[in-house]
């Protein structure tokens, strides 16, 4: 009697290195970013996210001195004190959303038609 292949699934996790190996933008930052922008402020999102406010800064800073570009409007003091997305932020997120939902659609026809195929194949002749 022939073991039956359980129902397996792939996962993959994509990001965005610089010319060095060094991580601009990926699943963290984008959590990031969409912390920022739903509470407005990077104080907010830090405490949303159990993050220290310099360690959320730090990784804001990195991805915009290796993009050359802004990621967030900073306004300190007053009553429009917070942080929101740059235009190029949003820009950025939406190709990285965009990627990352290519990319797994992609890997799960990949997965499907060759490695779920190989294995019922062997199975088939062992």
């Amino acid at each position: 009697m022939a073991a039956k292949v359980p129902k397996l699934t792939i996962k993959s996790r994509i990001w965005i290195e610089d010319e060095q190996g060094k991580v601009v933008f990926g699943a963290g930052r984008l959590r990031i970013l969409d912390a920022v922008e739903k509470y407005g402020s990077m104080l907010g999102a830090a405490k949303a996210l159990g993050m220290s406010y310099r360690a959320l800064w730090a990784k804001i800073r990195l991805t915009e001195d290796r993009l050359g570009q802004s990621v967030l409007e900073k306004h300190a003091g007053g009553a429009k004190s917070g942080s929101k997305l740059t235009p190029f932020g949003r820009t950025l997120i939406e190709r990285y959303r965009q990627t990352e939902n290519l990319t797994r659609s992609t890997v799960d026809v990949l997965f499907s038609g060759i490695f779920a195929v190989t294995m019922t194949e062997e199975e088939q002749n062992h």
